[in-house]
């Protein structure tokens, strides 16, 4: 994590630190709206950078060092490098497990022992469980999300459902965990104390992923939620391709050994997918056939993707993994983005945003208003939801001290707007890992990510009703 700081212009106005935000924003709805299906791969990296010129250009205008952009950005890319490698990671486990049957046995094992009528509630469940021992959205999106959105293909159930299942149930553990890093930085950004800090979520984060179970069940009964083509003729196209083992469980579980370990999510992904060419070598002899170098096969589907024949067409989907290269794209994206976000600290934009926001917060309701509206606005433009956490919460810490607020109400409210809705942005560094990883679309997953927008209307909601609102004692 890097050592984030605050850039204040004095000389950059409100309306000019807003320019690039409107220039991203008009361009991106473009896109999306008028040219749609027709854009390019790489369509909005060329708009972050284009927004990120003019940001650039805003600096110019105001004065800001061209050295100091530079500095800016080059520390944002950074800040990135070992999410960076964590997605090359995550492209070659999702090949490796794929040959070693790792994946097919989850599908297999998943179809025979979960029902698919509450298939939805429970993947929200079992990413929570997940999401909670680790202390990471990403790494249970790396594991067991990408067994669920398999099993749930296969269950015939909307990918878009799945991805929010498991997001839902991977952001409850990321906020809730103490071992969650951005769970430890709101704490220390609102000067409160961690265990209180988790306490105090409790009463916005319970209701909001009850809410989001009870949802999810009620998907579960209206949509169709059967096998694709029966149980059997499932389980049957899973065999036909692969040799099924309850012995290839060692792989997943030794990466989550290592992670309740505490050991780097490098570390526990370079074994898993290490794990995986050795499980595919010694349990599927059958992919081999066509090959004379077992070896030359495994590296090369790992870096390039594979693409396995099914023995049924509509199954397709369920025997692919991007690998390495199929990575390049979300990489390229977030790389944009970090430039965006850099430009627009550098130039003392994002500081502004914030200010502006601030000033409008006249009660407790406004305060926690402003708060929620800041996390937004940085994970728009910043594209980072740390900074989304760090710049609202050294903004507003004074000003909940002023209003006689316990600091846990701050910390509360930036893991309530900034941690979840990171996730809800194409162009994050979340939204962009999500959705490279689990192989859903932000738009396709952003509707049923329900815990991830009910958590902001829950804390203002609590705020509104001055529910649970701590107040500074007389020591304080």
């Amino acid at each position: 994590m890097k050592e984030h700081r605050i850039v204040d212009n004095r000389s950059l106005n409100l309306w000019e630190a807003l320019v690039p935000v409107f220039v991203l924003i008009a361009m991106l709805a473009y896109n999306m709206l008028v040219i749609g299906d027709n854009a390019g791969d790489y369509n909005n990296q060329i708009i972050l950078l284009i927004a990120g010129t003019v940001a650039f250009v805003m600096g110019l205008i105001n004065k800001v060092a061209l050295k100091s952009m530079i500095i800016a950005i080059g520390a944002n890319i950074k800040s990135v490098l070992v999410p960076i490698v964590i997605l090359f990671l995550v492209g070659a486990l999702s090949a490796s497990w794929l040959l070693s049957g790792v994946i097919p046995a989850m599908i297999y094992y998943g179809i025979k022992l979960i029902n698919p009528d509450i298939f939805l509630p429970t993947t929200v469940i079992i990413a929570s469980i997940v999401s909670i021992a680790t202390g990471s959205s990403w790494t249970t999106s790396a594991t067991i999300g990408v067994a669920l959105i398999a099993i749930g293909r296969a269950m015939g159930l909307p990918a878009g459902a799945v991805a929010g299942a498991v997001i839902s149930g991977a952001y409850f553990g990321d906020k809730m965990s103490p071992l969650s890093d951005t769970t430890n930085l709101a704490a220390a950004m609102s000067g409160t104390k961690l265990v209180t800090h988790i306490k105090y979520m409790l009463y916005t984060t319970v209701p909001s992923i009850l809410i989001t179970i009870l949802i999810f069940f009620i998907i579960s009964l209206t949509c169709e939620s059967q096998l694709v083509y029966g149980t059997e003729a499932m389980l049957g196209a899973v065999t036909d391709r692969f040799v099924i083992s309850p012995w290839l469980f060692l792989v997943p579980l030794v990466v989550v050994i290592l992670i309740l370990k505490k050991a780097s999510p490098i570390l526990a992904l370079s074994v898993g997918a290490l794990l995986g060419l050795v499980a595919a070598y010694v349990f599927q002899p059958q992919l081999f056939d066509a090959s004379p170098n077992k070896i030359s096969f495994l590296s090369n589907a790992t870096w390039s993707g594979v693409s396995l024949d099914s023995s049924n067409e509509q199954l397709q989907g369920l025997f692919e993994a991007k690998g390495v290269v199929g990575m390049f794209g979300t990489i390229l994206l977030i790389t944009c983005a970090m430039i965006f976000g850099g430009i627009m600290d550098a130039i003392g934009a994002l500081a502004r945003i914030s200010e502006a926001l601030l000033s409008v917060a006249k009660s407790v309701f406004g305060l926690y208003a402003s708060t929620v509206a800041s996390c937004l606005a940085l994970n728009l433009t910043a594209s980072d939801q740390y900074l989304a956490i760090v710049v609202p919460g050294k903004m507003f810490q004074n000003a909940y001290a002023d209003k006689g607020l316990a600091p846990e109400n701050l910390s509360r409210t930036l893991e309530d707007s900034g941690t979840v809705t990171s996730v809800l942005i194409p162009w994050n560094t979340c939204g962009a890992y999500q959705s490279a990883t689990l192989g859903v679309g932000v738009g396709e997953y952003a509707v049923y990510a329900i815990f991830n927008y009910i958590s902001p209307f829950m804390t203002l909601l609590f705020a509104a009703f001055r529910i649970k609102i701590a107040q500074l004692s007389k020591e304080d």
